[in-house]
């Protein structure tokens, strides 16, 4: 077999046995789905009346604008997850197993990200569910839920990327725990929850000038029909920045770690 065909085999079965954890512990998961659920339930029920009111609807209408912010904060939520994973695999003695097998280096990698991916793209399904539950009508079409769709997994790429690096950098499962957390902060800072021209001054140039913001822009107008202008493009361009650095980032700290 050929050096790909190696290595496309072997990233399989790192993922097959990523995914196996992932079934044998749906809590961690899954995890990352509960805290955009009690968002959306939160914001919906105890400040959907007023804060829609203030954007000129009810709290059907600020249904419609907070869930593709919710969506977002479910795929930024994944990187803690993702962190928790590599790290204990770096720590709890497993790589030193793997290095002593013929298994392409690139695989351990390739396995963590692309479960990550998986697991994100599932708990995102019970995100939507909830939504649909509580009243939220998309109006897109099938190739419009397709372009969602790829968005969506463009940017969980992106993330696990970087936050697979920021599991490489940890030296406990604690702090893998706790450096994705500005990832995961990010979208409160954007216009998931109210449009960033309502913020004040600071604020709002930050959230017009972050990833998230035109991530969410993107699939809000992908969903519910807003105009999406130039987001689609930069939300883009910040998925493969963010995966070109994290992917280089985690590769050079796999590298040097396991030659040690």
């Amino acid at each position: 077999m050929s050096t790909l065909t190696y290595a496309v085999h072997d990233s399989m079965t790192m993922l097959r046995r990523n995914l196996k954890h992932a079934l044998r512990y749906p809590a961690v998961s899954l995890g990352p789905a509960m805290m955009p659920i009690l968002m959306l339930l939160l914001f919906v029920y105890a400040f959907g009346d007023s804060i829609g009111a203030g954007m000129g609807g009810g709290r059907d209408a600020y249904l419609e604008y907070l869930t593709p912010g919710v969506i977002i904060m479910g795929v930024a939520a994944g990187a803690m997850s993702t962190s928790i994973a590599v790290c204990q695999d770096m720590t709890e003695g497993i790589i030193n197993r793997f290095r002593t097998m013929n298994i392409t280096r690139s695989s351990f990698m390739t396995g963590h990200v692309v479960g990550s991916v998986i697991t994100t793209v599932v708990s995102l399904v019970l995100v939507v569910g909830v939504a649909l539950a509580l009243g939220f009508r998309p109006d897109a079409n099938p190739l419009e839920w397709l372009a969602a769709a790829g968005l969506i997994t463009a940017i969980a790429f992106a993330v696990a990327w970087l936050s697979a690096a920021l599991g490489l950098i940890s030296k406990t499962v604690e702090s893998a725990s706790n450096k994705p957390l500005l990832i995961q902060f990010l979208p409160f800072l954007g216009s998931a929850f109210v449009p960033a021209g309502s913020m004040a001054p600071g604020l709002r140039w930050f959230a017009q000038n972050q990833p998230f913001t035109p991530m969410t822009e993107t699939l809000r107008g992908l969903l519910t029909g807003s105009q999406i202008g130039n987001s689609g493009w930069i939300s883009l361009a910040w998925c493969v920045g963010i995966t070109l650095v994290g992917y280089v980032w985690s590769r050079s700290l796999f590298n040097s770690t396991t030659k040690r």
